[in-house]
C-alpha cells in the first residue's frame, strides 16, 4: 500500500464515487447476466453508464484504483468486473488511524 497512491486515487470525484457504489453494488446497479456483483463485481460498462461518460475514461479511472490497490478485477469470458479490496481498504483505515 503506497498512501499517496491512495490519496491521488481519491482525489478525483468520480473515483470515490465508483468506490462508494461497489461498497454496495445491488443499490446501485442492475446485476449483469445473473452475476452475483457482491461476489464477482460489477461490469465496466455498468459503471460507464452510471457515471454518464465514455468506457474509455471510466476504463481509465478504474485502472487508478486497481494500481492504488482499492479494487481487484475478475474476467469471465468478454467481461471485466469490478469490486473492492476490502482488506486493503482496512488497511488504509488502520494506516490513517495509526499513522496519520
Amino acid at each position: 500500500m503506497k498512501p499517496i497512491d491512495i490519496f491521488k486515487a481519491l482525489s478525483n470525484e468520480s473515483r470515490l464515487q465508483i468506490l462508494q457504489w461497489l461498497k454496495e453494488p445491488d443499490l446501485h446497479f442492475t446485476p449483469h447476466e445473473g452475476i452475483d456483483m457482491n461476489e464477482t463485481g460489477v461490469c465496466v460498462s455498468q459503471i460507464t453508464q452510471k457515471l454518464n461518460m465514455t468506457q474509455s475514461t471510466a476504463s481509465q479511472y478504474l485502472s487508478i484504483l486497481q494500481r492504488a490497490g482499492l479494487i481487484k478485477t475478475e474476467r469471465i469470458g468478454k467481461f471485466t468486473y469490478y469490486k473492492r479490496d476490502e482488506e486493503a481498504i482496512q488497511a488504509m483505515v488502520d494506516f490513517w488511524k495509526q499513522d496519520l
